[in-house]
């Protein structure tokens, strides 16, 4: 029988309902002939661009923002502001860049305004200067966007939002704001999407035009507000023609939400929600997006709980990524922090040793940390467990094989592993809390493209008549899986 192997991550309240855990993993819908209906691809590793900026790989630092522009892309890494060419060499611009959070980041073809909350700085490409903004009426900025030649940006603990003159961000007009008074809650965050900008407060979202008025140039849509507002300032991120971000409200928050019209539509499951609601403080969360082979990223990660989970628009699925720590062997969070596209490539800043790096289908690591893949599933398809002990005969991974390297370089169980790369088979037999010993098999040596990966003999289900099975892998070589087959017979109890 073909066991249910495919699908997205849930992993319930309870994990005797549900334990499908799939990390660093997504699927692929395959249409049009495909051996099955859709596969899991391994994701692509992050490989270190070794951009000359100086930093340490093991400092303790976060690239706190990405943006490009023309030739060069431009980076905040801690207190320091970076120009990197597309040969990946970094020039210096300031080391006085405030704040250890995200940095907002946006241009108007010429400026760069870069917001540190509550600090604003601009950097002028076309004369090199970088200042920080020392206008006496710059009232401090939490997140900036850009709208017909004006920087838009929001104000700390405030319902205000402000413009800057036009093509011109050192300069404030101290009557250039407005208030979001459609509800009483302080503006936490705004994005411009589309020639609007989306003002998002703790418990609501209004939606600005610029009407071309005289004082102050934007104006509300009116109709375009909902009781959605936004749990953490650096979550929200365009994707696929469409705003995404972690949402709260007066009733809780925790969901994840993208825009139906000036609507908000919920994404997250139940088991993302039960997933988020347990962290604790997600108000520092950090979201970017990025498209790779026809597949659209939502990438949110929780620092705090060191804890990523991505949303494939492609699939409307859910998957987790990150990293094996070195220290504890636990998967940490992802290490990219922030994205740009840039020299052709899709580039990450790195949220734990401030590195630059770039998506790599043909790496297996972040960072040179490892990338450990794994699935869990319910063996038996939903509805047909019939509470009766089964015995297991055989099961089999319909992955692709073939794969190994010429040289060992990983530290799994056997020495040659990444020769015949392995994959680990346990299975819990109590719904997912306990679990058994580890079987490793191999995937085939470079162009071993038949070599099985096969199971046999894996016992009976004991009293809960149950059993989820667990695969995973760290060596550094592809992997594809198509599905699963297990061969198993019912008894009489």
């Amino acid at each position: 029988m073909k066991t249910p192997i495919l699908g997205a991550a849930y992993v319930a309240r309870s994990i005797n309902a549900a334990d499908n855990r799939l990390i660093n993993l997504y699927a692929e819908a395959t249409p049009d002939g495909g051996k099955t209906a859709a596969y899991f691809l391994r994701c692509p590793g992050i490989t270190d661009l070794n951009a000359t900026t100086g930093i340490s790989a093991s400092a303790n630092v976060k690239v706190r923002g990405l943006w490009a522009l023309g030739d060069y892309l431009y980076a905040v890494i801690g207190a320091k502001f970076f120009k990197i060419d597309s040969s990946w060499n970094a020039t210096l611009i300031s080391s006085s860049i405030s704040g250890t959070g995200q940095a907002s980041m946006v241009d108007n073809g010429t400026q760069i305004f870069i917001a540190t909350n509550p600090d604003g700085y601009i950097y002028n490409t076309s004369t090199g200067v970088f200042a920080q903004i020392g206008d006496p009426d710059f009232p401090g900025a939490v997140t900036v966007g850009y709208l017909d030649g004006y920087f838009v940006f929001n104000e700390p603990n405030s319902q205000r939002i402000w413009v800057t003159e036009l093509f011109d961000g050192l300069s404030i007009n101290p009557l250039d704001f407005a208030s979001a008074e459609g509800s009483p809650d302080n503006v936490v965050s705004l994005i411009v999407d589309h020639r609007e900008v989306w003002v998002f407060g703790t418990n609501s979202t209004e939606v600005w035009y610029d009407a071309g008025q005289p004082d102050f140039p934007l104006a509300r849509i009116q109709g375009a507000y909902n009781e959605i507002g936004c749990a953490a300032p650096y979550s929200i991120a365009k994707m696929d023609n469409n705003v995404f971000w972690l949402g709260a409200d007066a009733r809780g928050r925790g969901m994840v939400y993208k825009a139906q019209g000036y609507q908000g539509l919920r994404i997250s499951t139940h088991a993302i929600e039960y997933a988020i609601q347990s962290y604790g403080d997600i108000s520092d969360a950090v979201a970017y997006t990025y498209q790779q082979d026809g597949h659209a990223f939502y990438v949110l990660t929780f620092p705090s709980a060191n804890v990523t989970w991505v949303y494939d628009a492609a699939t409307q699925m859910w998957h987790q990524r990150g990293y094996t720590d070195s220290l504890t062997g636990d998967i940490s969070r992802h290490r990219g922090n922030c994205q740009a596209a840039f020299a052709n490539k899709i580039i990450v800043g790195d949220g734990v040793h401030g590195r630059i790096g770039y998506y790599d289908f043909d790496a297996y690591l972040e960072f040179n940390d490892s990338q450990r893949w794994l699935r869990s599933w319910r063996a038996l398809p939903t509805g047909e467990n019939t509470l009766k002990r089964t015995a297991h005969h055989s099961l089999q991974l319909d992955c692709e094989s073939g794969y190994g390297s010429d040289t060992a370089y990983d530290s799994s169980p056997s020495s040659s592993d990444d020769l015949d790369p392995q994959v680990m088979l346990r299975w819990s037999d109590d719904g997912g809390h306990t679990w058994s010993n580890e079987h490793w098999r191999g995937t085939g040596a470079i162009g071993q493209y038949g070599q099985r990966v096969l199971w046999r003999r894996l016992g009976m289900t004991t009293k809960l008549r149950d059993r989820v099975y667990e695969v995973s892998g760290s060596d550094e070589t592809k992997m594809a899986i198509m599905g699963a087959e297990l061969i198993v017979s019912a008894t009489r109890a």
